[in-house]
């Protein structure tokens, strides 16, 4: 079953939403502070390829570092793709066929949240 709902999300916007984030993951990466930064929307972008069957655990990147680029990470990116995933959850959540996918995009907001603190396994 997780098959399937995988090759439906990529099917219906979990590529172009991984490519995005894989592209924008290296533009970040050309200069040298925005390496950090680029790895974990790179990070992302691979957890969107196949969020179905994978939870969202806390990494062992805790600490005073992790916890500062989380916090440039939340006033730069990510409270905006949180927002995204947020609003994709609730058009996707109208119809019952669409239900499952809601619940990946809610799965994803911690990530896109804290990424230095959180992984999808």
């Amino acid at each position: 079953m997780n098959l399937l709902g995988n090759l439906i999300w990529l099917i219906f916007g979990g590529l172009i939403a991984a490519i995005g984030y894989i592209i924008g993951g290296i533009g970040l990466c050309l200069t040298i502070v925005g390496i950090p930064f680029g790895l974990q929307s790179i990070k992302l972008g691979v957890a969107t390829l196949a969020p179905f069957g994978k939870e969202v655990v806390v990494s062992k990147n805790e600490g005073p570092i992790a916890m500062l680029f989380d916090v440039i990470w939340i006033v730069l990116f990510g409270w905006e793709i949180a927002l995204a995933h947020l609003a994709s959850a609730v058009i996707l959540a109208v119809t019952i066929v669409g239900l499952p996918f809601a619940r990946q995009h809610i799965k994803l907001i911690p990530m896109a949240i804290l990424p230095f603190q959180r992984d999808l396994r």
